[in-house]
């Protein structure tokens, strides 16, 4: 983290005790907030409570020190992506166990991931991918012996908020010949699957499972590890899921009923979940019009989730004293000349908010930071470490959490 010089505005500190204090320094540009004590405790959780082995879906947030952070609160598997997440983790976390879990992957990718970078775990949905795969890894004629091959089946999305059901995945008329086909290929066979981003119920992954348990019966192979994927939700306005110990316990339950689990092992794929409350962001409002609010950030930045898919986002508002308004429901405009550049919200905040205020824009620790551009030539890398709690939580006791405005609608 850093002091970011500029032009404009007020230089901030690197470290504070929370979004208000920044606000008090009038910065120009947006500020990423980042709590790292959130995306630790969020790590512990998974290392102590979920029933198997936990990987980093790197996706979500890829920040270098972010992966230090879940490396150090135990997380020792990643799961990569693409040749860059391979170099990035390789290079940050040299000792890290990395997995390449895309179902579809350049063969130049998969030879240089399995031959300087010692990955051995890879996905797939197609026979094609494993040919692929066997003739990348294999060297002067002599095939990889220590594959773990990892099969994607496809299985349904419908208790999840994104749907990822439609892309990757084998369909269950064509898993038999491709686990048998892959048994002969690797030294541990695994299967796996993705219920869907933000998933709003344990029963997700129970509906998985015995799509996992009808492949296993009719192909008749050993199966070496059950992968559940990731999916695990976290706390946004209108989202606020069951307490992941639930999730934990409904996978734990269908895992032991599978004719191999006395022999597999259980992974699981979080990306979301360890991430989301890691980060938020500081924006000012440059404009107001009715309750549309124009601010400094959007669908090219750390909101673009919120433009394109309508994601809701908790907001607060940072002035002292505090508002005493009533909430109302407001849109935002991002600041690009794209009409595009558009959140609709609703995004609660006092009704005399006005042109110069400052809004905190919680929970952007998962995929906010990673889908950023600089597009129309906007955007900041101006990063602050704060000690204070996010502004929703899945880890903290309800009788410790601060107050927030999550609010259902």
């Amino acid at each position: 983290m850093h002091n970011d010089h500029r032009a404009l505005g007020l230089a901030v500190p690197s470290t504070a005790d929370n979004a208000v204090a920044i606000a008090k320094g009038a910065p120009v540009q947006p500020v990423t907030l980042v709590r790292p004590h959130a995306a630790a405790r969020a790590a512990r959780f998974f290392v102590e409570k979920f029933p198997g082995r936990s990987m980093y879906a790197v996706k979500a947030n890829p920040s270098p020190d972010l992966l230090h952070i879940l490396w150090d609160s135990g997380i020792t598997h990643y799961d990569v992506a693409s040749l860059g997440e391979v170099r990035l983790v390789a290079r940050e976390l040299p000792e890290a166990t990395l997995c390449f879990m895309h179902p579809v992957k350049a063969e130049e990718a998969i030879h240089q991931a399995y031959f300087e970078h010692g990955v051995r775990t890879f996905s797939l949905d197609s026979l094609e991918e494993l040919e692929k795969i066997v003739r990348a890894t294999t060297w002067n004629g002599v095939a990889a012996a220590d594959l773990t091959l990892c099969v994607r089946i496809r299985v349904s999305s419908d208790l999840s908020k994104l749907s990822l059901a439609s892309k990757f995945g084998v369909m269950p008329d064509e898993a038999k010949a491709l686990l048998f086909a892959a048994r002969q290929a690797a030294d541990a066979l695994g299967i796996c699957f993705h219920v869907g981003s933000q998933a709003m119920s344990p029963d997700a992954y129970a509906q998985a499972m015995e799509r996992v348990r009808a492949a296993i019966v009719e192909a008749a192979v050993t199966v070496d590890v059950i992968d559940v994927g990731g999916g695990f939700p976290s706390v946004y306005p209108g989202m606020e899921p069951q307490a992941l110990e639930r999730y934990f316990e409904t996978i734990h339950r269908a895992f032991e009923s599978l004719p191999v689990s006395y022999s597999s092992e259980l992974w699981c794929e979080p990306g979301r979940a360890l991430c989301a409350e890691y980060s938020s962001l500081i924006v000012r409002v440059e404009k107001r019009r009715g309750d549309e609010l124009f601010i400094n950030d959007g669908a090219y930045g750390a909101l673009f989730d919120a433009a394109h898919i309508g994601w809701r986002f908790p907001v607060r508002l940072l002035r002292e004293p505090d508002s005493r308004a009533k909430d109302m429901a407001f849109s935002f405009y991002g600041p690009t000349c794209d009409d595009l550049d558009h959140m609709t919200g609703p995004f609660l905040l006092p009704a005399d908010v006005q042109a110069g205020d400052y809004i905190e824009v919680g929970m952007l620790g998962a995929y906010g930071c990673a889908m950023r551009t600089t597009f129309n030539g906007f955007g900041s890398d101006q990063t602050v470490i704060v000690t204070d709690e996010p502004m929703a939580s899945l880890y903290v006791a309800a009788d410790e959490r601060v107050a927030s405005n999550v609010v259902t609608l």
